[in-house]
Formats: C-alpha cells, sequence, structure tokens
C-alpha cells in the first residue's frame, strides 16, 4: 500500500495557531519603550496581567508592551483549558514568565533559541519551581511549554525530562481531537491482540502524544510514511519509545494512512568497505540480480566482500571477477582453509574471545559455496568470460570435507522425559520475569510449547503454521474442528505442515494433545492481518501470531526451552551441547525409529517431511538399549560358543595319577569319550577320529568310568570354526563336506583318520546349546 504523499508540518503552524499570527511584529530586539516598560512592571505586576481589563495605573506600561502581550494573550486564549479559574491563573503566570525572560535577554520571545526555551522551561518541574522568584503553581510549566511549542516552534521534549505528553496535546489540540486519534489506533491494535493497560498504556499515550506533538497535527491522517521517518529522526523519539512507535505506525497503515514500518536494519546490509570499489560494485550487481532468498543473499554478499579485502591485500590488481584464474582460486582455496576468526571481516565487535581461533571445517565449507556460487552466476549471466569451472576449482579440499558430517544430537530420555512434563505443566511463572503478565497469551505459549514437544518439526515450521492446520479424523472419516466434545479415544489429529526447507507441504498425523492446544489459542487468537509466508510469497494467517506479528523463530530456543529446563530442574546443555529446538526433531525422530513397534524408515521419512531417506538415516538412531537387545536376540556368541559335558575323575587326581600321566579329564562325545588335555585345540573335535584318547562308550573301561562314585560333572565352552557351525547348523551334508577335509589333518597322537583306517563318515558330536 503507497499512502498519498504527505509533508509533516515542523515548527510553528502559522495558519492555524493562533488567530492573528500573520500580523504580529516579530522584531527580535526590543524598543527602549518596551525595556522600561518591563523594567517599571516587575515579576510581581507582570503577573496581574488579565486577559480582560488592565489596571488603570499600569496601563500606560501595558499599552507599551502590546506588540509583546497580544501574541501571548491570544496563544493562552486558543488553548483548551475549559476555562477553569486555575487555568486561566497558570496562564497569567505562564505569560509573566516569557515576559520576564524578555526583560532578562534584552530580546523578544521570535529570536529565542531552542535551548533557551528549555531552560525557561527546565529540565524537571522541581528544577523550573525553584528557578522562579515568585511562588509559581505545578500547573504553568505545561502552559509555558504550549507557549514554547505554538509561538518559538519548540519541539526538543527530551531536554525537558518527564512530563505529561498527553496534557500537552489535549491542552494544545483538545482533549476530543486527541482522543478521537488515539481511540483510532488503540481499535486496531486492540483487534490485534495489544493487551496495553496500567503502565504500558501511559507509556503508549505518551509516545504517541508526542508523536502528534512532533507532526503537529491531531489527525492520524496526516501521520504518512515521511512523517513517521521524521519522528524517527527526531531527537525526542529516543530508543525506548521505538516499540510503540512501531505499533502506531503499523495502526496508522492498517487505516490507510502511510505504508507499514520496516524494523530498523532489517534487510539492510552496510555498505561494503575494505575492498576495492570495482570489486564493491560487482558484489552489490550480484546481490541485486539474484533471485536467492534475502538472507542467503546477504550471507554470499559477506563472504564476497571477505574475498575482495583478501585480493586487496594479496592480488591489488583484480579488480572485478573476470580477472580470475584458477590460480587465484586455488590460493583462494587455501587462504579458507587457513582461515581463523576475524580474518577479512568488517565488524569485529561480535566477536569477543574467539577472535584468532580456526574457522569450522562447515564455515570454510559456506565461504567456498558462496565463491562458487558468484561465480558461476557471473558466468552464466554472461557477465564475465569462462575461464574456469568453478565448481572444480573451487571445491572444497577432501581434507575438510571429511570432517563434515550431520550429527543430530539426542536428547537423553530422562531428560527428555522432564522436559515433557515441564511443557504439560507450564505456567505463568515459569517463564522469564516470573510475570503473571507475559508478552504473548499463555494460550500462545501453551501451543508452541506443546507443538514443539510431540510434533517433531524444525522451528522455523511451528512458526510458520496456518490457521486451520489441525484436523481430526475418526475412522477414515474427517470429524469437524468445532465438535471437540464428540472426539473419541482414537481419535487421529492431522497436522498440516506449510512448504519448508527441503520440500513442498504435507500432513502428517500427530499426539491429540498438539491438537488440543492449537484448538484452545485459535480459540483465543485475536484478529490478525494476514502476513507475507516468506517462503511462498504469499499472505496467509499465521497460527501463532498476535500484535500483528508472527512468534519470533527464535523464541523457542531463547525463552520455552530455558523456561522449561528451569521447571524441569534440568541443565540446558549436556554432554552433546546446547538443547536447542532442532534437537527435539532428532530426539523425537529416534524414539519413533526405536518404538516396540517402530516406523519403517520410509514411513519416518514421510513423517518428517525429508526429501530422501538418506537424510532420515540421520535422524533415526538406533539407541542403546535397542541395539544391546537386538544384540543379545541375535545369539552370536551362542552361535560361535557351544558346551559339551566333562566328568572329572577326582580319584585319579587325589592319588596322583594324574601327575604320572593318567587319564583323569574325559570329554563326552556323545558316542564315547575323548581324554585329551588340550581338547578345544584339537581339529577333530566335532568329529572325532577315534585315535588312542579315544574310548568308546561300548566299551567296559567306559563302562568302569561311568559306574565310579568319586566323579565330578561339569560344563566345557569351546568355539566353533565356520565349517563346524555349518555342519552342526545344516546337516549331514555340511558334516560330509567338513570330514573330508579333516581326512588328512593329523590327530593328537599323530596319526591322520585315513592313516587310523577310519572312513569319513564318523558320528558328530552331539552339543548342548549354552
Amino acid at each position: 500500500m503507497n499512502a498519498a504523499p504527505h509533508r509533516a508540518r515542523v515548527g510553528t503552524d502559522a495558519d492555524r495557531w493562533p488567530s492573528g499570527s500573520k500580523r504580529w511584529d516579530r522584531r527580535i530586539s526590543l524598543s527602549d519603550t518596551e525595556i522600561a516598560a518591563l523594567a517599571a512592571l516587575g515579576p510581581q505586576q507582570l503577573r496581574r496581567n488579565k486577559a480582560v481589563g488592565i489596571p488603570r495605573r499600569t496601563a500606560v506600561h501595558w499599552r507599551a508592551l502590546t506588540r509583546l502581550v497580544e501574541p501571548l494573550d491570544a496563544t493562552v486564549a486558543e488553548l483548551h483549558h475549559d476555562g477553569d479559574v486555575r487555568f486561566r491563573r497558570a496562564g497569567r503566570q505562564a505569560v509573566a514568565i516569557v515576559l520576564a525572560r524578555c526583560a532578562e535577554t534584552g530580546r523578544s520571545w521570535w529570536g529565542w533559541t531552542p535551548w533557551e526555551w528549555a531552560a525557561l522551561c527546565g529540565g524537571s518541574a522541581r528544577e523550573f519551581a525553584t528557578a522562579q522568584p515568585l511562588p509559581t503553581e505545578s500547573t504553568v510549566r505545561p502552559f509555558l511549554v504550549a507557549l514554547a511549542y505554538l509561538l518559538g516552534g519548540f519541539t526538543g521534549f527530551h531536554r525537558l525530562g518527564m512530563f505529561n505528553r498527553l496534557h500537552l496535546a489535549c491542552l494544545i489540540f483538545g482533549k476530543p481531537a486527541v482522543a478521537e486519534a488515539m481511540g483510532d489506533a488503540e481499535q486496531v491494535l486492540d483487534r490485534w491482540g495489544y493487551r496495553i493497560s496500567g503502565g504500558a498504556r501511559t507509556r503508549m499515550h505518551g509516545v504517541f502524544s508526542q508523536a502528534l506533538l512532533l507532526n503537529h497535527s491531531p489527525g492520524l491522517a496526516d501521520l504518512s510514511t515521511s512523517a513517521f521517518d521524521a519522528l524517527r529522526a527526531h531527537p525526542a523519539t529516543d530508543g525506548h519509545q521505538g516499540s510503540m512507535l512501531y505499533a502506531l505506525q503499523r495502526a496508522v497503515a492498517e487505516l490507510g494512512h502511510c505504508d507499514p514500518p520496516v524494523r530498523t536494519g532489517y534487510n539492510h546490509s552496510p555498505g561494503i568497505v575494505g575492498t576495492v570499489p570495482g570489486w564493491a560494485d560487482w558484489i552489490e550487481r550480484w546481490h541485486a540480480t539474484s533471485t536467492l532468498t534475502p538472507h542467503v543473499r546477504r550471507i554470499i554478499r559477506s563472504i564476497m566482500a571477505k574475498a575482495g579485502r583478501w585480493l586487496a591485500v594479496e592480488h591489488p590488481e583484480i579488480t572485478e571477477p573476470g580477472q580470475w584464474t584458477r590460480a587465484i582460486c586455488a590460493q583462494w582455496v587455501a587462504a579458507v582453509d587457513r582461515m581463523t576468526v576475524g580474518d577479512w571481516v568488517q565488524r569485529r565487535d561480535m566477536l569477543g574471545s574467539r577472535t584468532g581461533e580456526p574457522v569450522s571445517p562447515r564455515t570454510k565449507a559456506h565461504n567456498l559455496m558462496a565463491t562458487r556460487t558468484f561465480f558461476r552466476d557471473c558466468q552464466e549471466w554472461e557477465w564475465i568470460p569462462r575461464r574456469f569451472d568453478p565448481n572444480r576449482a573451487l571445491t572444497l579440499p577432501r581434507s575438510v570435507a571429511a570432517l563434515i558430517g550431520t550429527n543430530p544430537r539426542v536428547i537423553a530420555d530422562d531428560v527428555w522425559a522432564k522436559l515433557l512434563w515441564a511443557g504439560l505443566n507450564l505456567e505463568p511463572a515459569d517463564l522469564p520475569g516470573n510475570s503473571a503478565d507475559t508478552f504473548y497469551p499463555m494460550e500462545l505459549i501453551r501451543a508452541v510449547t506443546v507443538t514443539w514437544l510431540f510434533s517433531g518439526l524444525r522451528s522455523d515450521e511451528i512458526t510458520r503454521l496456518r490457521v486451520g492446520c489441525i484436523r481430526w479424523q475418526h475412522d477414515g472419516a474427517p470429524i469437524p474442528g468445532d465438535s471437540r466434545d464428540i472426539l473419541a479415544e482414537d481419535a487421529i489429529c492431522l497436522l498440516d505442515v506449510p512448504v519448508h526447507k527441503t520440500g513442498t507441504a504435507f500432513t502428517k498425523p500427530v499426539d491429540p494433545l498438539v491438537g488440543q492446544a492449537i484448538q484452545a489459542w485459535q480459540t483465543l487468537r485475536p484478529d490478525q492481518p494476514k502476513r507475507l509466508d516468506r517462503k511462498t510469497s504469499e499472505r496467509v494467517d499465521m497460527l501463532f501470531a498476535v500484535r500483528a506479528q508472527p512468534v519470533a523463530k527464535a523464541y523457542i530456543n531463547h525463552t520455552i526451552i530455558p523456561a522449561l529446563c528451569g521447571k524441569a530442574g534440568v541443565p540446558t546443555t549436556d554432554v552433546r551441547g546446547t538443547i536447542t529446538s532442532h534437537r527435539a526433531r532428532s530426539t523425537i525422530a529416534s524414539q519413533l525409529y526405536n518404538a516396540k513397534e517402530p516406523m519403517t524408515l520410509f514411513e519416518l521419512q514421510a513423517w518428517l517431511g525429508h526429501r530422501t531417506p538418506n537424510t532420515t538415516q540421520h535422524y533415526a538412531k538406533i539407541t542403546p538399549n535397542t541395539l544391546s537387545k537386538a544384540y543379545s536376540e541375535a545369539g552370536y556368541f551362542a552361535r560361535n560358543v557351544r558346551t559339551i559335558e566333562v566328568l572329572v575323575d577326582r580319584d585319579a587326581v587325589t592319588s596322583g595319577a594324574a601327575a604320572n600321566g593318567q587319564p583323569w579329564q574325559y570329554y563326552d562325545l556323545g558316542h564315547g569319550w575323548c581324554t585329551y588335555s588340550f581338547f578345544e585345540q584339537c581339529p577333530h573335535r566335532m568329529a572325532c577320529a577315534r585315535c588312542d584318547f579315544y574310548t568308546p562308550k561300548a566299551s567296559s573301561k567306559a563302562q568302569i568310568l561311568e559306574a565310579k562314585d568319586n566323579l565330578q560333572r561339569m560344563l566345557s565352552s569351546i568355539p566353533l570354526t565356520d565349517d563346524e557351525r555349518a555342519a552342526v547348523d545344516d546337516g549331514q551334508s555340511a558334516l560330509d563336506r567338513l570330514l573330508e577335509r579333516l581326512a588328512d589333518v593329523t590327530t593328537p597322537t599323530g596319526q591322520t583318520p585315513r592313516e587310523i583306517g577310519i572312513p569319513p563318515t564318523a558320528t558328530l558330536l552331539p552339543i548342548t546349546p549354552l
């Protein structure tokens, strides 16, 4: 919207205030007669001046001061003070103070500077009262400021300290006119959800009144875009009034009298310094031509300004992109690889103690990405010749690329559970300041909090959700959004997510708590003007908007998360770093992937809104508990280790016969016993070759052994080779292959099965699972 041009009035409004001002004598110097009259009257007699009737004994002196008295009396008469006796007396005293100062300076007020008017009015009410030679009422100072404003064009209100600007505006413009202007503005702001009460309303009235005074008009229609620019540039508008002046301009813009305001510094970049002028011109030309988002354009502009400062030192002869070669590109890549914090920057006030530290690998990648984009665009737009391929000449070194990887930082389950509890029980006292009068309504804060805790959305997606983004379904049929009382327990809540970082809009199921919190906010949400969606360039009804402004993307990180951590009693940082809004996304994704009935990778991809499953894999982290359970169920150790029964002849051990070489340990082979002490090292253990260490169970020796009383039964674990495991698991064919391979392998006695005369059909050792 472009409002009609309007010139803000400055100085004295001679066309309106006061009547007859065009015929007044504006000489600065006083005549001898005027000086003598002022001296003869003195302060006491000057205060006896009345709007009607002048004492006869001083009439001659008052007639000599007609040139000075008439403008003062006319101005006081046209002030809006309702004719109250007290205010009439205050007006007479203000006129007397002005005349007394004329007597002191020997000059009329027509030539007074703003500093002189400010000194007369005083820097505060106390200072003004103590400076007067005679007792002066507190109501005099506003009349004196009004005279300074109307007759001297004084607007240096910042020099007067704290005073009631609303009273001054009503005194000059009239209370009905001021009330009408403020009522129109407040009606718009109230509709948008501005909760103005108490001290905030008083401050707002002061800022609005000062805006009307500085614009010399009580009408909102006179507050044009240029008028607001003049108001912000005026020294009386300090930094504390910026937000309320911003709100006033938004209200006036809604009424169609001016353009909407632009936040100071938003989409504004300072001029590039430190480079040769030609290089800076090329950067600005690219910045004005590129179709990338404003944020990305600003980043690339800043990085190419760094390259320009580097060129100014290393290669001052290069002034434009067309002069770059592959050799220059190689030098720039090396400079980026060795870059430290603070190198080639324009502003160093925000670096702090990080100055001199090596930049991160990701920062190096961003610097080279920006350089590639800049040169690729310049070549494709045929601004410069194609002397090299930016994608090859400015590629990121492999040593740096190897250090970069997506690493979503999952929040520990116990910490996340505490944050969930804190979010579901969030109260106004838990927010910063412990104030019940929060900046945003609590319904909005709770809706944002629950959405962050349960939806797995990025902070940008949360702040850009639109009104009506919640839908309910039951058994595949939609449920009206206003039928909350008939929702079934198993109703499904669907959330419509707008166009986001990696894809188009999509719909995902979320916990019903999200839908209930959003519906509670939508019920109370004030009527808001449509806002421009920066990604889709369309005007939409933002869900989380109040005071005609969407919730800031950083609100979750800067306000909600610290409040939840404080309520839950957990620190805002852990071993993985600071708890941020994006860590909730990876935490929820990991929990869904590790649930008892988990989502598949492709289902999780659709729920997160990723373009490819490769990105989802970075979020779908398997928890240690899930991995441990899967490892145990896989039975890796049991698959590769088996146990067999071992008999220990305690009589042979206690009698000392074992020391003389008599067998004392017998391994149960199912079809016999093996007395080889290093049985686990025998290659024939699973397919016994029946060497001299072997005793068949059918023999009398084995029967005598089993009949002994002093035997100790034990279990021994033996590892399996791949061939042995295949023989156990796969059956006779695998066993035959194992026996064939062992036919020429020596037994513990030094003979092979072939030499012993055992055919390759031995019985497999029966084994017991561990």
